[in-house]
This record gives C-alpha cells, structure tokens and sequence, in this order.
C-alpha cells in the first residue's frame, strides 16, 4: 500500500494578473505558493497576453511554475483558492463569464493525474487552446507528457502555432 503522506507531486501552475502591478501579483503570489504549496523547481518567464473570454482595456501577465508539493491534489487545489482571496481575488468566473483579476491560479497539470470533477478539471481542458498557457509552460516543461492528449507540451504548442498560424 502506497504511503500517502510521503507522495510527491510535481504541480504545474498557471498564475495570470490584469490589475495593479501584475508582475509584482505574479512574484507575490509565488511567495505565498513557496510557503503554502511547496517549492517552485521552475517558472517561466513572464507573458504578456491580452484578454481571452472577455473585453477588458486591461492586458495580462501571465507566467507558468513548476512546484514540488507533498500537499494531497484536494489540499493545493484549497490553497490556491486560498492565495487568491488572500491577495484579493473577487469572485472566480463563472459560467465562462470572465472577469478582470489581481490574480488567477489554475492547476495545470499535476504528475500524470486525471482528475474530472464538478469542481476540478486535470489537466486543465484548455491548457493547450491558450498562448498565455501552453508557450510557457513548454519553456519549463516542453518534454512532459499531457496525461489525456498523449502528446508533449512542445507537441502541444506545435499544434497550437500550426492552427492559429503564429
């Protein structure tokens, strides 16, 4: 029987700000995610992007880490939600309604899980469908295997440069 309180999990996480000083949200947040979730191996450099789901004079930046956690799936998920109320975060979007944020934490991709519940999707179901998501996420993580997909993260983005024609 495997011993849960000794599973590492390797966490790819999604941080994107629109308000205030957003690459100062995205440092700050990665201090919280250090000390609540676990120790960030990797992040990304940082992406700038505009709006995706709705209109907003505001542009984003994005980033993407890697995090070593010995949290269970249900504890990190709890705690990036945490983090973002912490740093004030109003509200998540609902019903692909979206809205401007100081800061958003999605799980990307934990170690090679499939998670498809009413509250959490892993991997993320757009991970891939998104430049501000999938460009850095294959600079940190380009030979990871998307669990579902059954591609890498640098196949991923091929197809994502191919469709849209970047």
């Amino acid at each position: 029987m495997e011993d849960k309180e000794n599973r590492i999990f390797s966490v790819f996480l999604s941080l994107g700000s629109n308000l205030g000083n957003k690459e100062r949200n995205i440092e700050f947040a990665y201090k919280k995610i250090e000390e609540q979730i676990g120790d960030i191996k990797s992040s990304s450099a940082f992406f700038y992007s505009s709006p995706v789901g709705f209109i907003s004079e505001n542009n984003f930046v994005n980033s993407v880490c890697e995090v070593t956690s010995y949290l269970d799936v249900d504890s990190i998920f709890a705690t990036s939600q945490r983090i973002e109320k912490e740093m004030g975060r109003v509200g998540k979007s609902l019903n692909g309604v979206h809205s401007d944020r100081i800061i958003d934490i999605d799980i990307l991709l934990i170690n090679d899980l499939i998670i498809n519940r009413p509250d959490l999707i892993i991997p993320h179901p757009r991970l891939h469908e998104r430049s501000f998501v999938i460009i850095p996420l294959s600079e940190i993580a380009g030979d990871v295997l998307h669990p579902v997909l059954k591609k890498t993260i640098r196949e991923l983005k091929e197809e994502f440069y191919r469709k849209f024609q970047i």
